[in-house]
């Protein structure tokens, strides 16, 4: 076994005794093992650990920093210093908000999150838009579990900001203000409240969850472009996809971003949308600008008699219409340039 790392590590205890240990990594033909040996006072039995064997380089990280951490909140102090937890590798302000969203996701008030989420749901289907964009889970969670009562306790809360609460705020505190809370404003005690070791496992879950997610999205973007490419609608592409509808054309929209000619297949689509309501919200975006849907849509479909299904639906083609709208802009402007 070739020996490619050792650090040493001591606690000393309330009686001033000392206990030392040894973390080491080897390696011998692609077999990874980090061993951790440990000897109680001068001159005691030692005692070993054999806390990762395999041969995934991610993986022994993983195990050898979490042990690392686990270490060091025991009390034990590495001679050479070395950044295991998650935390070491973010600036304060992301150190800050990972540490709210950690606890409020333990401490949720449940029955007024569910009545965010549902607030959120209204407000979204109002806009038009995905509800993640009203506000995200995490931003829920965190209001249901330090539950806010003035708009400058709210502001506190990362991801609300001056913008989000000048629009939502007074809607959030009718029903915040309505729940007792045992915890106070600034957040400072939030720190004193977590365990280090806890906290930092959930770093490297996330961590985990979120490389996952980007292999399936690489994964379905690829699904998502080879069912364009056969002419496949969007209702063929969604069962294929198991995906909401909305976010599926969120995925059309990124490709559209990422530079991928997707004019044909939206010429395609919009092909079933009657031509003159096409032709309205064309120049509507030329009137209008862009930006925001709902004015746009307005001008072809009276709103108040459509049902949520038809409204959804409206929306869809309109923020396709839209990606058309933006490259022929572009490429005019282009021309103009030249």
């Amino acid at each position: 076994m070739n020996l490619l790392f050792l650090n040493s590590m001591e606690r000393v205890d309330e009686a001033g005794g000392v206990s030392t240990g040894q973390v080491s990594i080897g390696e011998e033909q692609g077999l990874w093992q980090i061993m951790w040996t440990e000897a109680q006072g001068d001159g005691g039995d030692k005692q070993q650990e054999l806390w990762y064997e395999g041969v995934q380089w991610e993986d022994m990280l993983k195990s050898f920093r979490e042990h690392v951490f686990a270490k060091q909140c025991e009390g034990f102090k590495p001679l050479l210093d070395m950044k295991v937890s998650e935390l070491d590798y973010m600036d304060e302000r992301s150190a800050y908000t990972q540490l709210l969203h950690f606890y409020s996701e333990r401490n949720t008030d449940e029955v007024l999150y569910e009545a965010l989420r549902q607030w959120r749901l209204k407000q979204a289907a109002q806009e038009g838009k995905a509800p993640f964009i009203v506000a995200t889970n995490r931003l829920l969670k965190m209001i249901s579990t330090f539950v806010p009562h003035t708009e400058d306790e709210l502001r506190q809360l990362p991801g609300m900001g001056k913008s989000r609460t000048e629009r939502f705020g007074k809607e959030i505190l009718a029903m915040t203000v309505q729940t007792e809370r045992t915890t106070a404003f600034p957040l400072d005690w939030v720190e004193s409240r977590v365990d280090p070791a806890e906290m930092n496992g959930w770093l490297l879950e996330e961590k985990e969850r979120k490389r996952r997610a980007e292999l399936q999205k690489s994964e379905s973007r690829q699904k998502l472009l080879e069912g364009i490419a056969r002419g496949e609608m969007l209702d063929e592409l969604q069962a294929s996809l198991q995906v909401q509808r909305r976010e599926l054309i969120g995925w059309i929209e990124d490709l559209d971003r990422q530079g991928y000619d997707l004019i044909p297949y939206v010429d395609l689509v919009l092909d079933l949308i009657p031509a003159a309501e096409r032709e309205q919200a064309w120049q509507a975006f030329e009137q209008q600008g862009d930006r925001y849907l709902k004015p746009v849509l307005q001008k072809v479909i009276k709103l108040e008699g459509l049902t949520p299904k038809e409204t959804e639906h409206a929306y869809e083609w309109l923020r396709l219409l839209r990606l058309k709208f933006r490259q022929e802009t572009r490429v005019r402007q282009d021309e103009e340039a030249s």
